[in-house]
């Protein structure tokens, strides 16, 4: 009898191991879970601060060139135009080529080579 209480024993805390094996392998399954999701919640609070920073120092710079410019001062040089820049006749130095030279086909009949084409029984030439 106390042979069988023994081997009971053995048995169950057998079994208890590998209940406290499992326990801590999902334990540790947990702890990297809450870790990555940490990590990741680090990640995405430091990027939006960034996104924050940046888009706060472009308004500083809008802001900055807007108030260069005040409302008393003006830009050293305005472009303005007359109807005479727009109607004067424009001379050009020298005449200026279009088109080039057209081809010559007498070109292609002294390369010597053979440029037709057959479909079937029908001579297509392309030119």
């Amino acid at each position: 009898m106390e042979m069988e209480m023994e081997e009971r024993n053995n048995i169950s805390n057998g079994e208890d191991d590998r209940e406290e094996q499992e326990d801590e392998k999902m334990e540790q399954f947990f702890a990297l879970l809450r870790n990555f999701r940490e990590a990741r919640n680090k990640r995405k609070n430091e990027l939006k601060q960034r996104d924050d920073e940046e888009e706060e120092m472009s308004k500083q710079m809008k802001k900055n060139k807007t108030s260069k410019l005040g409302d008393d001062e003006r830009p050293s040089w305005v472009p303005r135009f007359e109807w005479e820049d727009f109607t004067a006749e424009i001379e050009f130095p020298r005449p200026l080529i279009v088109f080039p030279t057209p081809y010559k086909k007498k070109q292609e009949e002294d390369d010597g080579l053979d440029l037709n084409l057959t479909l079937s029984s029908a001579t297509v030439k392309f030119s």
